[in-house]
């Protein structure tokens, strides 16, 4: 995806671009008026990355925005094109801690509080290069966490479709919520 400014300065030089909730561009210099600047180019950024994301999963509202970074403790990995002249966001994966009960195979709830995939997103004109695994295994090597250890929240078929195809994860427990009165799934915590 192709913004109409320059990325290097907002999202830095290298490949993977990581933004938590401070919402901190990768240029510091140019006074008060560049950092603000760069920080709105960031917002918008983050914004449209989650439009295209919601737009491409058939969600009404968008799951990632940077209003919704800044109010929670997540954390975006970016991968890029860092091509000139500006360079483009390949696609991204937001992740976050979340409590979940999970319901065990005997009927019990569990409280666990796991790393879960919030978010995850190639750009239609990059899929099917390897790029989403790329993106993937550098969230599970810098969070250091194993994908098995992972909460996925809502999994479409294609994301559980990649999971079983790149990281071997085909079966999971469901997690234990509430909706309307009704008890509802939804969040799969998944195991080899």
């Amino acid at each position: 995806m192709e913004f109409p400014f320059d990325l290097a300065p907002v999202l830095g030089g290298e490949r993977f671009c990581v933004v938590d909730q401070h919402l901190r561009p990768a240029g510091r210099g140019g006074g008060t008026a560049k950092r603000e600047e760069l920080e709105q180019q960031l917002r918008t950024v983050i914004d449209e990355l989650g439009k295209a994301s919601a737009k491409a999963q058939g969600l009404s509202t968008p799951v990632t925005s940077a209003a919704r970074m800044e109010s929670n403790r997540h954390v975006l990995y970016m991968l890029r094109d860092t091509r000139p002249p500006r360079g483009a966001v390949l696609g991204f994966l937001k992740v976050g801690y979340k409590k979940l009960f999970l319901l065990e195979r005997d009927g019990s709830h569990v409280e666990v509080e796991p790393l879960c995939v919030l978010d995850f997103y190639v750009h239609e004109s990059q899929q099917r290069r390897g790029l989403g695994r790329e993106l993937f295994q550098e969230m599970l090597q810098r969070e250091r966490v194993a994908p098995q250890r992972l909460a996925v929240d809502r999994p479409s078929a294609k994301l559980l479709g990649f999971l079983g195809k790149h990281f071997g994860l085909r079966r999971g427990v469901p997690q234990v919520g509430r909706k309307n009165g009704i008890t509802a799934g939804g969040v799969l915590f998944l195991y080899l």
